[in-house]
């Protein structure tokens, strides 16, 4: 015992006389420490969130694993920078570095935890004051609010006084405001469009240029569209805000009426062709049966009688595969029901003089 007591003297003696020696130690009994305490903290608390209901307190649980356990490491590099006695700008460039590290970790799961938190509350409260249509809004400026203070928190590492910069952030303010003119009008069109959600993320809707598709994602910047030829379409949020769009998905359901316009030759059976166009759109697994499709009578047209055939359908994107089919079927029934889809014709009469 005496002995071992002797060689942890010996020891710590020697790496007194070399602090290199004792930075070194510093960073590996920081690793261990910190593995160490981290399986320590999640035996502990892993017990204490799997008896809440809820599963946002075992995601957060999840997120805090890494921030804590990087923090202590950078608390025993900076320590062992500081017995290392390195000269005074490395000394500097290493603390500075280990606390940016360490901040944006932090932030970066703040951020996280703040969207988990946010999306947990809007489907806890379906009509409280974070619903769906709202929650990118709700994102995205937690996250630059929270990014922002990241920032702050990284100028206080480098013990940079930010004083001057708050000083004269009038006049940079209007000179980014110049410079920066439309993209700063597509991050208030972005803010407005969120908080006013003519559209939400997953909508199916129709561009003015004339293109269907999803909501794929809401930007501060810009919003991202996919259309059915499975492109990706980003258009600025000041773009959209002065645009006419269609928001097939916008209505208490996700059901939509859709017309087909057809005609038929004059004589033809009236109830024969409306109970067939019923049938064919009945017997179509895309249209609803509540409410029921219907045929309307328009008009006496120049070439034959128009008919609309009006019926519903569950997902708007089924909207061009169903008139497809309904369209194929009503063309090979008329057929073999001999009723006739007439198309304009002229008679040209030739004047023979005798």
């Amino acid at each position: 015992m005496s002995q071992l007591h002797t060689y942890l003297n010996y020891g710590i003696n020697t790496l007194y006389k070399y602090p290199f020696l004792l930075a070194i130690f510093l960073v590996f009994l920081s690793i261990a420490f910190a593995k160490i305490f981290d399986a320590i903290i999640s035996v502990f608390l892993r017990r204490i969130v799997m008896k809440s209901v809820t599963d946002l307190d075992d995601k957060i649980f999840e997120l805090m694993h890494k921030p804590v356990f990087y923090t202590i490491l950078f608390v025993g590099f900076s320590f062992a920078v500081k017995i290392a006695n390195f000269p005074d700008y490395l000394d500097y460039m290493l603390l500075g570095i280990f606390k940016t590290i360490a901040i944006i970790i932090w932030f970066y799961v703040f951020i996280q935890i703040f969207v988990l938190s946010i999306t947990w509350a809007e489907k806890k409260t379906p009509k409280g004051f974070i619903q769906k249509k709202t929650l990118p809004l709700f994102k995205n400026l937690g996250s630059i609010i929270i990014t922002i203070f990241g920032f702050y928190f990284i100028f206080i590492g480098w013990d940079i006084n930010i004083n001057g910069f708050l000083a004269s952030a009038g006049v940079l303010g209007v000179v980014l405001g110049l410079a920066a003119k439309d993209s700063l009008s597509n991050l208030f069109a972005g803010i407005f469009l969120m908080a006013d959600s003519p559209f939400k993320e997953g909508d199916y809707i129709l561009l003015e240029s004339g293109q269907r598709g999803y909501v794929n994602k809401m930007g501060i910047r810009s919003t991202r569209f996919m259309t059915r030829d499975d492109i990706e379409i980003t258009i600025p949020n000041s773009i959209i805000a002065s645009s006419t769009i269609v928001n097939e998905s916008g209505g208490p359901n996700d059901t939509e009426r859709v017309r087909i316009t057809l005609k038929v030759a004059y004589g033809s059976d009236i109830d024969k062709v409306k109970s067939t166009l019923i049938g064919i759109a009945s017997n179509n697994i895309n249209v609803l049966d509540n409410p029921e499709p219907r045929v309307r009578f328009r008009e006496f047209a120049d070439s034959g009688i128009e008919l609309q055939l009006l019926f519903w359908i569950f997902k708007p994107e089924t909207r061009g595969r169903t008139v497809d089919d309904l369209n194929t079927q009503i063309y090979k029934v008329f057929n073999t029901e001999n009723i006739i889809i007439p198309y304009p014709t002229i008679n040209l009469i030739s004047n023979k003089k005798n």
